[in-house]
């Protein structure tokens, strides 16, 4: 299937599509720390979910990846789908991706066609999981969040989940429930507090136990948890190596939230 948005091609992997109603389109997009794209890459693999759809666009870097098993394939945004047909059932369109757009046209352009391939499934709610940077090492990530909807900002509280009240979120985790609210759907962007320095797994496992609370599902988080230690031991080592270069050990304890408004740090 090509689209008649100049650039964006989409392939979907079966003639037939699913029939999935009431869907959760949860957004992974690559950013500071891959901490939404290793939540949503952890749902795709826990749940076995089943691929529905590739997204290539001009506006992706020109390059190719080299898979682990060796191949080579253009960049992409990838659509998965889950569906739980038990006695509460729950259904997933889960989106991961190489790479993000170059520019601004093309950010709005991807946006607008993978909320209309969810559009196919009747989407209730739309999530984007993005990075809170602070710029400093976090002992115990804290999520924060912003909704399309007041009435989604009422319930983060009892999630454990930090309102922002100010501030901008950019790229497409932003665009894209800002797009979706335009549509009628409601929109949910949780963001995971990280330093922005490593691959943070630690802060995408908060974050992917923030989402599973918010829409009632459980998932095995253990091979997420290995991955969180191995962040762990990274930090300590980079703050042992940076410590020895000041001669001082740096703490990485949370960072003081005294005159510090909710909204500070960068967010991807």
């Amino acid at each position: 299937m090509v689209s008649p948005r100049h650039g964006i091609n989409v392939v979907f992997s079966q003639e037939t599509v699913p029939h999935l109603r009431g869907t959760f389109l949860i957004c992974g997009f690559p950013g500071s720390g891959f901490v939404g794209k290793l939540a949503v890459d952890h749902l795709i693999q826990e749940l076995r979910a089943k691929h529905l759809a590739d997204i290539y666009s001009t506006s992706f870097p020109p390059q190719i990846l080299i898979r682990t098993d060796g191949t080579a394939d253009l960049i992409k945004n990838s659509i998965f789908y889950f569906e739980d047909t038990g006695p509460d059932p729950i259904s997933l369109l889960l989106l991961t991706g190489d790479s993000q757009p170059a520019n601004p046209d093309s950010e709005y352009l991807l946006a607008e066609e993978i909320l209309d391939i969810a559009a196919r499934f009747s989407p209730r709610q739309v999530f984007t999981l993005a990075a809170y940077i602070t710029g400093v090492f976090i002992d115990k990530p804290r999520i924060f969040g912003t909704a399309t909807d007041v009435d989604i900002v009422k319930t983060f509280q009892e999630k454990g989940v930090l309102a922002m009240d100010g501030g901008s979120i950019t790229g497409m985790n932003g665009i894209v429930i800002g797009i979706a609210k335009m549509r009628g759907l409601k929109g949910v962007c949780l963001l995971g507090e990280t330093s922005g320095y490593v691959v943070d797994a630690k802060s995408s496992k908060s974050l992917l136990e923030t989402l599973l609370s918010m829409i009632g599902m459980k998932v095995d988080m253990k091979d997420l948890e290995r991955r969180a230690k191995d962040t762990e031991a990274l930090i300590q080592t980079i703050e042992q190596q940076m410590g020895s270069r000041t001669g001082r050990i740096l703490e990485g304890n949370q960072p003081s939230t005294q005159n510090r408004s909710s909204n500070t740090g960068y967010i991807s």
